[in-house]
């Protein structure tokens, strides 16, 4: 049966989950972690991908990428992967697929949803209990969107930079986002959209 093909809008950010097979665990130790990253950013700097919130968790990864052409996502994902799986392969010394199948992605709303993707993505360690704060979890974006830490694989959505002019008030504002109560409605229209392939926003 032929694949169904991949909703992508030019102009919007797509989040995009990649999940390793079966569940399993695909991130171990440290070098694992800054492996997947050196090569998301080798690949996302090739295609011309701008990252705007990323996290690692150990068994999937969450994205938040623009695109001016946005074809060359699934160009970046399977680099990406590739490489990781490869990498890791090596390490381990064993061979066969990590990841499970094709990423899932969906298109994002800039103005009423990528502020809301951004902390979906971001709390995903808290939510799993790995930590308390996202500021914690170390292989996340929180730390370079709040202003804690440097991290020169983000390119601020302007969405986010209107957060305010000043870098200071902005990283506040951030911050202040991820103080409001968890609203579950909008972490399940995240997770359906993302499953489905739909633009977010569009379903119940």
């Amino acid at each position: 049966m032929p694949r169904h093909a991949r909703l992508l809008v030019p102009e919007l950010p797509h989040h995009i989950v990649q999940r390793a097979h079966n569940r399993q665990s695909c991130f171990f130790v440290e070098a694992d972690y800054r492996a997947y990253l050196d090569w998301l950013r080798e690949y996302s700097e090739l295609y011309e991908g701008r990252l705007h919130s990323y996290v690692l968790m150990t068994n999937h990864v969450h994205l938040l990428v623009s695109f001016a052409d946005v074809r060359l996502i699934s160009d970046m994902m399977k680099r990406v992967a590739q490489k990781y799986a490869q990498s890791l392969n090596t390490r381990l010394e064993r061979t066969g697929a990590w990841w499970s199948g094709r990423f899932w992605s969906c298109p994002v709303p800039d103005d009423t949803y990528l502020l809301a993707c951004q902390r979906y993505i971001e709390l995903n360690p808290v939510r799993a209990g790995l930590v308390d704060t996202p500021a914690a979890y170390r292989w996340s974006s929180y730390g370079g969107n709040a202003g804690l830490r440097p991290d020169d694989m983000l390119s601020p959505h302007p969405t986010y930079l209107g957060l305010h002019d000043e870098a200071e008030s902005r990283y506040e504002a951030y911050r202040n986002l991820f103080a409001l109560p968890c609203v579950s409605d909008e972490a399940s229209a995240i997770r359906k959209a993302t499953a489905r392939n739909c633009l977010l926003g569009t379903i119940k």
